[in-house]
């Protein structure tokens, strides 16, 4: 009990958006198996990623799954007794950027976490103000030693190749910290929502 009690605490302070602890394995459809198959390995070889400081950067277009298997990733592992914060980048902008102190204990917070995930690299507002809180979320993360997961709609040549100086000293820095996977699909929002709209649809007589 005891033990089922610290996984409890675990994801309830893991997931700040409900909706996405009860996101497993289980509920994969294993569409994408190489990526199905890659996320379960990493969490089987945890310790091994984990003293090697090694994350992931899932990256593709919108709807593909990277929330997804993230997700997935998180709630397995801490099944495990892994402490994981799955958050995104635009509410750790938004949190710091209204600090007036307390930014770098705010940072250091954010490292007692064995595994950082955070969703959504590149939706935040594109200002160098922005960029700077970025960049200070990945450099600290980097000098903590901690693995890292982020997920990112950009393409491998935004991300290899941006334009801005800003972004790619995190650009680069991100593919020090993580191992770049693709991932490839067609947009499963679309066809849900459109699943979605078509049995409303067929109850209004549409």
């Amino acid at each position: 009990k005891e033990h089922e009690r610290k996984i409890e605490r675990l994801r309830s302070v893991g997931f700040p958006d409900d909706e996405m602890a009860s996101i497993t394995f289980e509920e994969d459809d294993r569409v994408n198996k190489k990526i199905t198959n890659s996320a379960h390995k990493y969490v089987e070889n945890f310790k091994e990623m984990y003293r090697s400081h090694k994350g992931l950067l899932f990256y593709g277009s919108v709807g593909t799954g990277k929330t997804f298997i993230s997700a997935c990733i998180a709630n397995a592992l801490i099944d495990d007794g892994v402490s994981v914060l799955v958050t995104n980048f635009s509410r750790l902008v938004n949190t710091i950027a209204g600090m007036y102190d307390g930014k770098q204990a705010y940072l250091d917070h954010l490292n007692d976490f064995d595994l950082l995930i955070i969703d959504d690299l590149g939706a935040e507002r594109d200002t160098e103000y922005m960029d700077e809180i970025v960049q200070s979320i990945i450099d600290s993360r980097y000098r903590s030693g901690k693995p890292l997961i982020v997920t990112t709609n950009l393409t491998a040549q935004e991300l290899k190749n941006p334009l801005d100086i800003r972004k790619q000293r995190v650009y680069s820095r991100l593919f020090e910290m993580c191992i770049p996977i693709e991932v490839k699909g067609k947009d499963r929002r679309k066809e849900k929502l459109r699943s979605g709209y078509d049995e409303l649809a067929g109850l209004l007589g549409l």
